[in-house]
């Protein structure tokens, strides 16, 4: 049996800056709850791909930790050119 090695998905740099722009518009309600469902649909996805457990909580919380920062430098950047 194959073990399958996710292409880490912080890579994915176009994915972290769109979700991370559109969660940054929302609400800080909705926000979390916009990203917790970004998190979840790949980890399902990667889970239906027989990706090993543990590879999907590090690739979860690794692409949380990726659009979190992404949000902080929008929310920084936007407030100094305000």
């Amino acid at each position: 049996m194959a073990v399958i090695v996710p292409f880490p998905i912080v890579r994915r740099r176009d994915f972290v800056l769109r979700n991370a722009a559109r969660i940054a518009e929302a609400q800080p309600k909705t926000a979390e709850k916009l990203l917790t469902h970004t998190i979840n649909v790949q980890v399902e996805t990667m889970a239906r791909r027989g990706i090993a457990p543990s590879l999907i909580a590090r690739e979860a919380r690794a692409l949380e930790n990726a659009v979190r920062s992404e949000i902080w430098r929008l929310v920084v950047l936007e407030g100094d050119t305000a």
